[in-house]
C-alpha cells in the first residue's frame, strides 16, 4: 500500500518541483502584485505574471510543442509574428499625430532618444552578448513592449520573455525612472519654459500623415512594415471618420484580445531553466541603462536644438521621446508643472512621445534588416 501511494505520489506535480520553480513563482507573483496593488501597467504585467507561474507548474505540459496550450498561442501569436502587428493597429487607432504635425520639428526628440538603443547594442556586445542578442537588448531602451517582442521573437526567442518584462517594466517605471534624470539636466528655468501655441492642424493633414508616412519608413526601412503598417492603418481608421466600427474595435476589443494573447505565452517563455541565469541580471541592467540614456539624449538633443532657435523649446519634451505612450508625456507635464503650475506641456509632449513609437520601430528594422 505505501508503494502504492509512493507511486502515485510521483505522478504529481509536487514530486516534480524545483527550488528554481519556486523562485519563479516569487518572481510571478510580484509582477502581479504590481500590477493589482501599484496598477505598473496592469494590462500585460498580470497576464505575463499568470504565465509565469503556469509555465513553471510541473507536469502541466502548456508549454509543451505542438501539444500545449500557451505553446500554440506563442507560437501562432508570437512566432508566427501576427500579434505584435495587431497590437499596433490598436496604438495607431488610439494615436493622435496632431500635435507632431503641428510642430514638426519634435520628430527629432523622438529620433534622438533612439540613441540609447544604439549604445546599449554595442555595450552588449562589448560584454559578451551575441550581436543578435545585443539587438534585442538594445531596443529595451525604446520602452515599446510590442516592438521589444517583435524584434526578439525574429532575433533571440530564448530571450523573449526576458527583455519583454524588461520593456513592460521600465514603462511601468516612467514615473520613476525619468524625473530624476529630467531634473538633473535641466535648470528650473529651463523647465518653465513655456511652448508656443501650435497652428491648428487640418483634417486633410491628419488623414495624409499616416499614408505619406507609411510609404516614406517602408521605403526606408522594407523591414519594419509589419509593425509600421498596421500601425499607420491603424490611425486612418482615426482620421478618416468613415469606417468608426473599424477604429472602436481596433482600440477596444481587437486590442484587449490580442493583449490577452501576446501576455500569457510571455509570460510563459520564462520558465526556471531558462531565466534564473546570471545573464538575466544583465539584460536587467543593461536595459534600465538603455532607458536611462534614451531620456537623456532626448533632452539634450532640445537644448542643443535651442541654441539654433529662436523659438524655444522646453528641453523635458525631450524625455517623452521614448516610446511609453502616453506615461511619457504625462511625467513631462508633470515635472514641468513643479517649476511653473500654469505651464501645460502634455499635448506638446505627445509630439515627440509619438515620435519615439516611429523611432523605436526603425531602429528595430534596421536591426532585422543588418542581421536577420
Amino acid at each position: 500500500m505505501l508503494e502504492y501511494f509512493s507511486m502515485l505520489f510521483k505522478t504529481t506535480g509536487f514530486f516534480h518541483l524545483t527550488p528554481g520553480m519556486i523562485v519563479m513563482w516569487v518572481i510571478g507573483f510580484a509582477l502581479i502584485y504590481l500590477a493589482v496593488s501599484k496598477d505598473y501597467e496592469p494590462l500585460l504585467l498580470l497576464p505575463i505574471g499568470f504565465g509565469i507561474l503556469l509555465v513553471n507548474l510541473p507536469l502541466a505540459g502548456l508549454m509543451e510543442p505542438g501539444e500545449g496550450l500557451l505553446w500554440r498561442f506563442y507560437h501562432y501569436g508570437i512566432q508566427w509574428k501576427i500579434i505584435p502587428p495587431l497590437i499596433f493597429l490598436g496604438l495607431g487607432a488610439l494615436t493622435d499625430f496632431g500635435p507632431l504635425i503641428a510642430n514638426p520639428r519634435l520628430i527629432f526628440l523622438g529620433a534622438g532618444a533612439q540613441a540609447g538603443v544604439y549604445l546599449t547594442f554595442f555595450a552588449a556586445h562589448a560584454m559578451g552578448f551575441d550581436i543578435m542578442e545585443a539587438a534585442t537588448i538594445g531596443i529595451i531602451g525604446g520602452a515599446d513592449g510590442p516592438t521589444t517582442i517583435f524584434l526578439a521573437s525574429k532575433l533571440a526567442p530564448h530571450l523573449l520573455g526576458t527583455c519583454a518584462v524588461a520593456a513592460y517594466s521600465y514603462m511601468a517605471l516612467v514615473p520613476i525612472i525619468q524625473p530624476p534624470t529630467m531634473r538633473l539636466l535641466t535648470t528650473e528655468a529651463e523647465r518653465k519654459i513655456r511652448m508656443k501655441k501650435g497652428r491648428k492642424v487640418k483634417k486633410r493633414e491628419k488623414l495624409f500623415f499616416p499614408l505619406v508616412s507609411m510609404f516614406i519608413i517602408i521605403l526606408l526601412v522594407p523591414a519594419s512594415a509589419p509593425l509600421i503598417s498596421m500601425f499607420m492603418l491603424g490611425n486612418l481608421f482615426r482620421e478618416s471618420g468613415v469606417v468608426e466600427r473599424l477604429n472602436h474595435a481596433a482600440q477596444n476589443e481587437l486590442l484587449n484580445i490580442v493583449t490577452i494573447f501576446l501576455g500569457l505565452p510571455v509570460g510563459a517563455t520564462m520558465n526556471a531553466e531558462n531565466f534564473l541565469k546570471p545573464k538575466v541580471i544583465f539584460i536587467f541592467i543593461l536595459g534600465l541603462f538603455a532607458f536611462i540614456i534614451s531620456t537623456m539624449t532626448g533632452i539634450l538633443l532640445a537644448k542643443l536644438m535651442n541654441l539654433f532657435s529662436k523659438t524655444k523649446i522646453n528641453p523635458l519634451l525631450g524625455a517623452a521621446g521614448v516610446s511609453a505612450v502616453p506615461m511619457a508625456a504625462r511625467v513631462v507635464h508633470k515635472v514641468g508643472q513643479e517649476a511653473d503650475k500654469k505651464n501645460y506641456l502634455l499635448m506638446y509632449a505627445m509630439g515627440p512621445n509619438v515620435a519615439g513609437v516611429i523611432g523605436t520601430v526603425i531602429a528595430a528594422g534596421i536591426f532585422l534588416t543588418m542581421l536577420s
